[in-house]
Order: structure tokens, then C-alpha cells, then sequence
């Protein structure tokens, strides 16, 4: 029989539970990736009614989850280039930050993950899988298997991303569109 040392044994169980945390970006830092011709940036909180957040489930399918949502208008000049709207869903059991950025039609520009926290399923990093959002809007092809591509062995961060996003576009459709 052989034996291992304690510490080869305890540090084995440090490492599997070691946090995979990893922040990409910082608020910051996406806006300025989202929106590279901006001047200026000027944050505010949207405040949604309860008939807004209505009209949100209804065009996501589903629920609005808050009546505030943290916003930042993106500014070349005094021109509106777009707005960016961040939040956080979770994964399989951490939350992910992310970044929504829209252009005054509410449609889609970009989106960026801000910080990741699993273990498993950072591929939703990756800009082939998040260029299938660019140009997509509430009206439709915003689900997983329904015009966003699942990753093998990141489902329920697809899953959460898209739903999250559904719900900021329908949130942009209804509250932010110019």
C-alpha cells in the first residue's frame, strides 16, 4: 500500500475548490470597448413603470426582475451613440456580470462579459459566440436553439445569458428606443 502525505492530500482538496473567478473588464473598461468613438459617458438609473415592466414580460416571456436598471448613455459631442445597460445573471451557481450595448434603435451592437465566476462554461467569452447577439432585437431570435448557438458544456450560461439579454432588449424596446 502506498501512502501519500497529508498536505499532498489536503492541498489536492484546496485546489478542487479553488474559485475560478475571473474579471475581464471593468465597467470602465467595456465602455470604452463598446463604445470607442465616445467623448463622454453619462450614467443614470432607469426607473421602469409597472406598466413598462408588463409590456417587458410580455415581449421577453419573461419577468422584468427589477424596476431600476443602471444605464450609461454613450456620447460623442452631444450626439447619442448608443447606450450600454449592465447586469447579472446567474451561472450554474455564480453570478456573471455582463454589458449590454444598444444602438438608438434598440437593437443589439455588442455584448461583453464582464466577470465570469464558474468553473465550467467560460466559452461564453469567446466573440464568435457572442457576435450571434449583434443586430438582434426583443422582436425575436434572442434563445438558445432560436438563433443563439448552445456551447457544449456551458448550457446554463447560455441559457442565463440569453434570457438576460432578452430582457434588456425588451427593456431597450420599450424604455430606451429613440
Amino acid at each position: 500500500m502506498r501512502y501519500l502525505p497529508l498536505t499532498s492530500i489536503v492541498l489536492g482538496a484546496c485546489v478542487a475548490n479553488t474559485a475560478f473567478a475571473t474579471q475581464y473588464l471593468s465597467q470602465e473598461q467595456a465602455q470604452a470597448v463598446m463604445f470607442p468613438d465616445a467623448t463622454s459617458f453619462k450614467a443614470q438609473t432607469l426607473q421602469l413603470t409597472l406598466e413598462q415592466m408588463q409590456q417587458v414580460a410580455t415581449l421577453a416571456g419573461i419577468p422584468a426582475r427589477s424596476v431600476a436598471w443602471r444605464i450609461v448613455h454613450a456620447y460623442k459631442a452631444e450626439q447619442l451613440l448608443g447606450t450600454i445597460v449592465f447586469d447579472e445573471v446567474i451561472g450554474k451557481f455564480e453570478l456573471i456580470s455582463y454589458a449590454v450595448a444598444f444602438q438608438n434603435d434598440a437593437s443589439i451592437k455588442q455584448i461583453e462579459i464582464l466577470a465570469y465566476r464558474e468553473s465550467h462554461g467560460f466559452e461564453i467569452r469567446n466573440a464568435n459566440w457572442r457576435k450571434q447577439f449583434v443586430g438582434k432585437t426583443a422582436a425575436g431570435g434572442l434563445g438558445v436553439g432560436q438563433g443563439i448557438a448552445n456551447i457544449s458544456g456551458a448550457t446554463l450560461s447560455c441559457t442565463h445569458i440569453t434570457d438576460g439579454v432578452r430582457r434588456i432588449s425588451a427593456i431597450a424596446q420599450i424604455a430606451l428606443k429613440k
